[in-house]
């Protein structure tokens, strides 16, 4: 996802056409391709399962930009427990799941440009209608992430944290 708004990056120096207005990764940071060839492991595009012991679904958590019509979203898994991981496939292809009650999850995306550490954080994920990822709203602690999350951040932010994930050996953040 992007807009009209360019930048040029204080890491590398470079104009670049667009500012990223979100980022997603693939996996649940503990997936491993050790995993992929085993029978009670899988990892399709909103769903993971490892062992048979530990379930996930990728979600949205997205951020107001205060000065900017657009949220920045990021795309991360959370673990469900196993009855709600079940229960969210029950209702997977079901019109009208977005009535369902929130899940409660771990959040599993190490998010680099936020200290300290964003694994583990308490989320509510909220199941929203077909066709859109569940939406991931965080616990409200005093978290950087959290914070962000309910209080919204500046096109400024956006392209610190668009530097950090770019270049993530600058130190930026």
């Amino acid at each position: 996802m992007t807009n009209d708004l360019g930048f040029t990056c204080s890491c590398c120096g470079e104009y670049h056409a667009e500012l990223p207005m979100g980022f997603s990764t693939m996996a649940p940071d503990v997936w491993s391709e050790s995993f992929a060839g085993d029978s009670a492991s899988m990892l399709a595009t909103e769903q993971c399962i490892i062992k048979n012991e530990h379930f996930f679904l990728r979600g949205t958590i997205k951020i107001p930009v205060i000065d900017n019509d657009h949220a920045f979203s990021w795309g991360v898994w959370v673990s469900l427990s196993r009855d709600n991981f079940a229960r969210s496939l029950d209702v997977w292809e079901t019109p009208g799941r977005e009535a369902e009650p929130p899940y409660f999850g771990w959040l599993t995306t190490e998010l680099a440009p936020y200290s300290p550490s964003t694994t583990n954080l308490k989320t509510h994920v909220h199941t929203r209608s077909l066709g859109q990822r569940p939406f991931i709203e965080l616990e409200p602690t005093d978290h950087p992430l959290a914070v962000e999350q309910r209080t919204g951040i500046t096109m400024d932010r956006v392209r610190e944290i668009a530097e950090a994930v770019l270049h993530p050996n600058s130190g930026n953040a």
